[in-house]
């Protein structure tokens, strides 16, 4: 975490109950945090794009929630990082929980029938969000929302080794890639908190250039925000190979990944 010596800019006194690593205002007096807010825009913009072609294909509409979740959450870090205002970090964190929940609710509702709901599952996970919600609002402890989170992600990667490993396994390199994107992310993130004193240091005594690359906190934001998309993409490859469609991944300009299908011709 960050020093408690940090300039004041725009938004005021700082009243989240977390200040990450980046020196606060030190880009611009409108940014608290400019490199871990800018970075959000890769959970942002792929994820509206993403909801928008899930509508044209007529997908079901848990899919279209997993992006808008993953671009709300985005959002919610955008305003968090650029106030460091306890707000708009709990519009950051909860919606980490919800767009998690409804990752849940996706991975294991991949083989049921096209359109079906699981009215306990959803119970459950609505509860658990409730429960959640609640919990943090009274006892305001990040570690708190940090174990309820790493308890979906986890929940999340046991079900998608299963799938790859036991039903398609020819989707473990989508599978492992999304996985092992997010945690190179959480790799960083915990650099960042242990050693910031020091890349605070470094920072000071290299070019911009450089000390822009160890922003880890930012990079954070970037890894776990494709790791969270080729995740969708590995969510819906499955379902849509269950109902036998054909899916496959393609790359746009060459480089970003979407999911293209079509129905199965009947003859």
């Amino acid at each position: 975490m960050a020093p408690a010596a940090d300039r004041e800019g725009y938004w005021g006194p700082t009243t989240s109950t977390l200040d990450w690593c980046e020196e606060n205002y030190a880009v611009t007096w409108y940014i608290a945090e400019f490199w871990n807010t800018v970075s959000n825009l890769i959970m942002i913009i792929p994820p509206i794009f993403g909801a928008i072609q899930s509508v044209r294909d007529g997908l079901e509409k848990r899919y279209i929630a997993s992006y808008l979740a993953l671009t709300v959450v985005g959002m919610g870090s955008w305003c968090f990082h650029m106030t460091l205002k306890y707000e708009m970090q709990l519009l950051d964190e909860l919606p980490m929980i919800y767009s998690c929940c409804i990752f849940v609710y996706c991975m294991f509702e991949c083989f049921k029938m096209k359109n079906s709901v699981n009215y306990h599952l959803l119970f459950i996970l609505v509860l658990f969000s409730l429960i959640v919600t609640t919990v943090y609002l009274k006892v305001k402890e990040p570690i708190f929302h940090q174990v309820m989170y790493g308890m979906l992600v986890f929940t999340l990667v046991l079900r998608s080794i299963y799938i790859v490993t036991w039903v398609y396994p020819w989707l473990r390199g989508l599978g492992y890639t999304s996985l092992g994107i997010f945690l190179m992310g959480f790799l960083l993130w915990n650099i960042d908190n242990i050693f910031c004193d020091s890349l605070r240091n470094f920072r000071k005594k290299v070019p911009p250039i450089i000390g822009v690359a160890t922003q880890f906190h930012a990079w954070w934001h970037i890894l776990t925000g494709l790791g969270s998309y080729l995740h969708i993409l590995f969510s819906l490859y499955t379902r849509t190979l269950y109902l036998k469609y054909r899916p496959k991944v393609k790359f746009l300009f060459g480089i970003w990944p979407v999911i293209l299908f079509e129905p199965l011709r009947k003859h």
